[in-house]
């Protein structure tokens, strides 16, 4: 009975030894590995690893292997254009007076992008403030989502202003020459 005692413990050491030697690989260092060896789709190592693309994205950002992914939970410190370095390290919604002043420099940097006729930049405003809801409302944060989502409506109602104008005006009869 010793014996089979004994066998018992080695079984039981040698186990946990290899259980100490042995580290289980997290999804942060599969993923990086996976693209080292060549696989450098977002959506594959996404698939094969269980994770969410955005999850793929922001490890190989964080770890300097890409630099062109963006998506919702993309930390501003990776610029996405030329446009991203106005809002960087500015935006913020832990609470109702933070989302109102980020919404009135999303708002000022909307207004001075329109007096330049800068179509792109105003696209990028609206993209801010609309990832600030987004970010805000999926955190449970519900008043401080609304204070962008009130700021993007009032957008949208006057692009939809200016549409209904210019049909208006493309129906209206064109004068008769007589």
């Amino acid at each position: 009975m010793a014996t089979k005692q004994n066998r018992s413990a080695a079984a039981a050491t040698t186990a946990a030894g290899e259980g100490r030697r042995t580290r289980r690989v997290n999804k942060k260092d599969q993923i990086i590995a996976l693209y080292l060896s060549g696989m450098n789709e977002v959506e594959d190592l996404a698939i094969i690893t269980g994770s969410r693309p955005s999850y793929v994205g922001s490890v190989l950002q964080e770890s300097g292997l890409i630099t062109s992914y963006f998506d919702l939970y993309t930390s501003s410190a990776h610029p996405m254009n030329v446009y991203s370095k106005f809002f960087a390290g500015k935006l913020g919604f832990k609470n109702e007076e933070t989302a109102g002043t980020s919404v009135e420099l999303i708002n000022h940097l909307y207004e001075q992008f329109e007096l330049a006729e800068d179509r792109a930049g105003q696209h990028h405003a609206l993209v801010m403030a609309l990832t600030m809801f987004d970010r805000a409302r999926w955190t449970g944060k519900g008043k401080e989502a609304d204070i962008f989502r009130q700021w993007l409506l009032a957008r949208l109602n006057e692009a939809r202003l200016e549409d209904e104008e210019s049909i208006e005006t493309e129906a209206e009869p064109e004068p008769a020459h007589g």
